[in-house]
């Protein structure tokens, strides 16, 4: 998600630095938002001159001290607390002080992620909705500690890049995903149980609620070690077990059946 974040700031006029811990992941980042730019120019919505304008307000590398003279940031580093914990903790120490650090977890706890950094007040959470570049939410998590101004400037930083920034509490799976995730994972009980297909589930879905994407082909998309992280944390947050992730979320999990992007998950790609 992170290209996408840092084409959307982009395309709004920001100079932005992304950072990644490996050149070739910065490089399919780069190759990722030309495509998406080269959409919107086939169709006229965006020209040439235009698209160049904003591949070359984004500067990239993979040192973190990039990100040192930079006036906002925005962690986007896999679903995973410790690994969040590490890069802000990193970003803490060599940004200045008075920086807003938002993260972009869909349902760690920013409260707990902000006490590990000296600037509980000036974070904040800024989960962004894949594809970014199309979707025009975002929930702006406070924290305990999260200060009037802070989320302020975020609300404002969000619309300044054409979404609708959406106030939440921190709570775990904040709005989005404590309602999304336990449907999906609802489904995926219903074709581990044998109730009805995967395609069937999917269409029901479509069809009978007007979904734009089935469940389980969303599930697909979004990666379902995502999707297994984040009903890890539902469960572990409300100790209910209507949160309990479904066996088999997990043993494709265990398999290195994520979805798309290793070609098979529910469906294969």
């Amino acid at each position: 998600m992170g290209n996408g974040i840092a084409q959307v700031a982009a395309r709004a006029g920001y100079s932005v630095v992304m950072q990644d811990v490996k050149q070739e992941f910065l490089d399919r980042a780069l190759t990722t938002i030309s495509s998406s730019l080269q959409r919107d120019d086939d169709k006229s919505r965006l020209s040439a001159d235009d698209k160049e304008g904003i591949i070359s307000r984004i500067s990239v590398s993979i040192d973190i001290a990039a990100v040192r003279d930079s006036d906002f940031v925005i962690e986007a580093v896999p679903e995973e607390q410790g690994i969040k914990a590490r890069a802000l903790k990193q970003l803490d120490t060599i940004t200045r002080p008075e920086v807003i650090l938002a993260s972009n977890t869909s349902s760690i706890s920013i409260t707990e992620l902000a006490a590990g950094t000296s600037r509980p007040a000036r974070f904040v959470g800024m989960h962004f909705m894949n594809p970014v570049p199309v979707m025009k939410l975002v929930e702006v998590i406070r924290g305990a500690a999260t200060s009037n101004e802070t989320f302020g400037v975020t609300r404002e930083l969000a619309e300044s890049l054409g979404k609708v920034a959406v106030e939440v509490n921190d709570w775990p799976g904040f709005i989005s995903n404590r309602v999304l995730m336990p449907m999906i994972n609802e489904a995926i009980f219903a074709l581990y149980e044998g109730v009805a297909s995967a395609e069937s589930i999917d269409q029901i879905m479509k069809l009978g609620m007007s979904h734009p994407m089935g469940p389980l082909q969303l599930a697909d998309f979004i990666g379902l070690d995502v999707c297994l992280a984040i009903m890890n944390v539902l469960y572990d947050g409300f100790k209910d077990s209507k949160y309990r992730p479904c066996p088999l979320l997990k043993k494709y999990v265990s398999a290195g059946w994520l979805g798309r992007k290793t070609g098979r998950g529910f469906y294969e790609y």
